[in-house]
């Protein structure tokens, strides 16, 4: 993703998927946000209180998530119990924001748009909360609380964004299987009323069959967040590995998703190993060369630059919707003996440095990055790479944060066609790429 207020070229958010069980070599745990303390509320989880997201709760019959679950931790009685509530209760919200997203009875309730992400988020940050805040009735040491609560936080956390819950067909029934991933809401403090279309249409694909010309194709999807403390433990290395390796439920296709541009999707060509160091949902910034988690198979020396495999010319050629598509190959780089960025609307020249792939140098770009390269030293030739959605934006007279309402019609149009096309994109690359 890209932040928004950058003039070149504006926005981002993205996607892809999970596993249960840590697979041989492991990847060290994630970090629930960059927040010192695991019993101290972060940024993100003190942005609740605020009228927006208890409306958004209130009219999606959210609301009672949090206190929910609140009220099922104080009666655990042992650290196991509450492990196994925070894993349940994670993988229930997930599946619970997945039936709403797709019209099923289970998550029907309010009357926020069935398509919307935000319901998901902020029942999320509830929970977390709920987990920062609570008195164990069983005892123990301060420090033994801290180490729980980050425990759980990490399971509520990988539990309801999908990430743990990846369940692609077996290799031998003739179905294509894709996974894809998408993000959080982000730049919250300049407009807390923000969606995510690439997280509305992870909710909306999960779990979903799509028909090709090649034969059917099932998608599955998972979150991220906008954190960069999450990718540098190797959340995304540890949610995609077990589905890049070869195996029978290995992928075949995959792509990660995020916000990039107004009016338009970007096929991101190229994808840079640098972090530009824009401030993440906790304000956290980081700068500097991606860093590849210990532990994960990856490519050595770590390359500067990685490449989409997805089939673009057929995704380019087809009539897939409103919006236009495009090959973006544009990158900046630091050319081989040079000592300043410099603009390549072409791709990268030989030797270079990185400093902004097509998807720009934020987090889109990084989960673009960590996923082709993961891709890079399992399974080379395994279709995937990156697409940026067009920016969401509220409608006509609705733009103002202090004074605007949390939807408009139109807002909730252009968030479902941006998830239409997404669905027709995915269906054209499935079509076109092998089974294993």
């Amino acid at each position: 993703m890209r932040p928004i207020e950058k003039a070149r070229m504006s926005f981002g958010i993205a996607l892809l998927a999970c596993a249960a069980l840590l697979p041989t070599p492991a990847v060290a745990a994630p970090a629930a946000s960059s927040e010192p303390s695991a019993t101290s509320p972060t940024a993100e989880e003190e942005r609740l209180t605020g009228p927006v997201p208890q409306e958004v709760l209130r009219r999606s019959g959210f609301d009672g998530v949090a206190p929910g679950f609140a009220r099922a931790l104080a009666r655990t009685r042992t650290a196991a119990e509450a492990e196994r509530l925070a894993t349940a209760e994670g993988r229930r919200l997930w599946q619970r924001a997945v039936d709403r997203a797709q019209g099923r009875a289970a998550g029907r309730s309010g009357d926020l748009s069935q398509d919307d992400d935000r319901p998901l988020y902020w029942a999320r940050l509830g929970m977390t909360r709920a987990l920062r805040d609570w008195k164990p009735a069983f005892a123990m040491t301060d420090a033994r609380r801290t180490a729980l609560v980050g425990k759980l936080v990490a399971k509520v956390e990988r539990g309801s964004r999908g990430q743990d819950s990846i369940e692609l067909p077996r290799g031998d029934r003739g179905i294509k299987r894709v996974v894809i991933t998408g993000f959080d809401p982000f730049q919250l403090d300049s407009d807390i009323r923000r969606s995510n279309p690439s997280g509305a249409a992870a909710l909306a694909l999960d779990g979903t069959t799509v028909n090709t010309p090649t034969g059917p194709a099932r998608i599955e999807a998972a979150l991220f967040p906008v954190r960069w403390a999450d990718f540098t433990a190797g959340d995304v290395e540890r949610t995609l590995l077990p589905h890049f390796e070869s195996g029978q439920r290995e992928a075949d296709l995959f792509t990660t998703i995020s916000q990039g541009r107004d009016g338009r999707f970007d096929l991101e060509h190229t994808n840079g190993a640098w972090r530009g160091g824009y401030p993440d949902n906790v304000g956290a910034s980081r700068t500097g060369t991606v860093p590849v988690p210990p532990g994960v198979p990856t490519v050595h020396p770590q390359p500067q630059w990685t490449s989409t495999t997805l089939p673009y010319d057929a995704i380019l050629a087809a009539k897939t919707g409103p919006y236009p598509v495009y090959d973006n190959t544009a990158v900046t780089e630091i050319p081989a003996g040079g000592t300043g960025p410099v603009h390549r609307p072409a791709g990268p020249t030989p030797g270079s440095t990185a400093r902004e792939g097509g998807g720009g140098d934020y987090l889109s770009n990084e989960i673009a990055y960590r996923a082709t390269l993961l891709r890079d030293a399992l399974r080379p030739y395994l279709p995937g790479g990156h697409l940026h959605t067009p920016v969401l934006r509220f409608g006509a007279g609705n733009t103002d944060p202090a004074t605007g309402r949390i939807t408009d019609p139109s807002f909730v149009r252009d968030r479902q066609a941006i998830t239409a096309q997404i669905r027709a994109l995915i269906t054209v690359a499935a079509g076109g790429a092998p089974r294993s």
